[in-house]
């Protein structure tokens, strides 16, 4: 053996352990779940047993944001690391990511990972530059389109660019629940890794409403059984949201069971939250099981019930765990954030900044401001900065202004008792966005 030959042996077992403490990284969403849906956050009736023992061996961040108040923009803000002022996607209507549009996956596979992402995705149909084997994503398995995503029980999903027929669910009474299907996807992929670390995407549907078959199936909120409910006086349609809620939970006690089973729990950073706030959709009330806990608003609103959403992350040894953060983040720091874990420079230009410090309990400098627009049935825009919060529910109206240190319901505007901090947060919305052409700032439709 030569010095050359020698050199590269004694160096290659240090080699694979620099290449194995690249951490795996599994981000579950949720859809639709609210602030006050799980009972670390302080729901009373809905049974979360497996994501409070998250919280409890992780950290629990209370000031974390979605990246918009509905599924297609969050997602996009998620993936491409840029709030809704610069991203592409700003509403549900169909646009699609473009071949420029850089995203985490694309990241995270040039930085060794292998990626998979099982259930909605929201940023691309089959065809288009967006769809999830066009960015970066080597496993896909899951819906057609957003509004393919509102069925519990498909009859086909797809498995990267081949259709995959649900036979038990053609006719009769359907069988095969999509959410198990995801979930024994997530199981596999753990159960199957190797020595190159994993990005994994889990976009679970629930508990989102059946908003196009509702009508069909008596009630918008499908579920399997609606066991340990089914003794509750409470409506159907809520014994219904509360056991998809309490499927979910179980389905995360067996994910992180796969990952001790594994011999990987130590070396995986799994992150939950939710997309956005809670609906009022498939005869579900919000306020039935008070999803929204102690903020105002709920999905479609730029009031905190609309972005704030619970948040958890759980890597024993490295995030602390028993903690609640008060730290404020967004989707958008997501991509940063596992850039740097990963080991790989970020893309530059982007809204987010990397929140590791954060993650793992110690300080650090928080944006000086956070920024949301949405435009189903007009323009609205917010901004959180520092302990206030500003939103314009319509163009050109004046900004409602709210300190969330004292009023973390919204209910009390002092936008008239602070207009040195309303004339800073104008500041900021005039440079906050660029003008998209399918999302231009404007004012409600008239009514006819």
């Amino acid at each position: 053996m030569n010095r050359r030959t020698f050199i590269q042996a004694a160096a290659a077992p240090a080699i694979l352990r620099a290449q194995a403490r690249k951490p795996n990284l599994i981000f579950v969403l949720a859809d639709d779940l609210g602030y006050g849906d799980l009972g670390c956050y302080g729901q009373k009736q809905v049974q979360t047993p497996n994501i409070d023992g998250m919280a409890a061996e992780g950290t629990m961040f209370t000031s974390a944001y979605a990246g918009s108040t509905v599924c297609a923009p969050s997602r996009c803000c998620l993936f491409t690391g840029l709030h809704t002022g610069h991203a592409q996607m700003r509403g549900n209507r169909p646009t699609w990511l473009r071949k420029q549009d850089f995203t985490m996956g694309e990241m995270l596979k040039r930085a060794g990972y292998r990626t998979a992402v099982f259930g909605k995705w929201s940023l691309g149909v089959l065809g288009t530059e967006g769809y999830p084997n066009e960015k970066g994503i080597d496993e896909w398995f899951g819906y057609f389109s957003q509004s393919h995503a509102h069925t519990y029980y498909p009859q086909v999903l797809l498995h990267n660019r081949r259709a995959v027929e649900m036979r038990d669910n053609w006719g009769g009474k359907p069988r095969v629940y999509a959410h198990d299907l995801f979930t024994e996807r997530a199981l596999e992929m753990v159960d199957k890794s190797g020595p190159e670390p994993f990005f994994m995407h889990l976009a679970y549907t629930i508990p989102h409403a059946n908003n196009e078959m509702g009508r069909d199936l008596g009630n918008g909120m499908e579920v399997p059984e609606d066991a340990p409910y089914s003794s509750k006086s409470w409506p159907q349609v809520e014994k219904n949201f509360a056991a998809m809620v309490t499927r979910m939970d179980r389905d995360m006690g067996r994910l992180f069971e796969a990952l001790k089973k594994k011999g990987i729990d130590e070396n995986t950073l799994v992150v939950f939250t939710s997309d956005n706030g809670p609906h009022r959709e498939g005869g579900h009330s919000p306020d039935y099981f008070d999803s929204n806990g102690p903020v105002k608003g709920i999905k479609r609103d730029l009031y905190e019930g609309g972005i704030r959403v619970p948040a958890i992350a759980r890597w024993p040894g490295k995030v602390p765990p028993g903690r609640k953060s008060d730290f404020p983040w967004a989707f958008w720091d997501v991509m940063p954030t596992f850039a740097q874990l990963a080991g790989s420079a970020a893309p530059a230009g982007l809204d987010g900044q990397s929140i590791v410090p954060a993650l793992m309990g110690r300080q650090q400098q928080p944006h000086e401001y956070l920024y949301w627009e949405f435009h189903e049935g007009g323009s609205k825009q917010a901004v959180r900065h520092g302990k206030w919060k500003a939103v314009r529910n319509k163009v050109k109206t004046p900004l409602e202004l709210y300190d969330l240190s004292k009023d973390l319901g919204e209910e009390r505007n002092v936008a008239t008792e602070n207009p040195e901090v309303v004339a800073r947060i104008e500041k900021y919305l005039e440079t906050a966005r660029t003008p998209h052409p399918d999302f231009p700032l404007a004012p409600p439709p008239a009514r006819r």
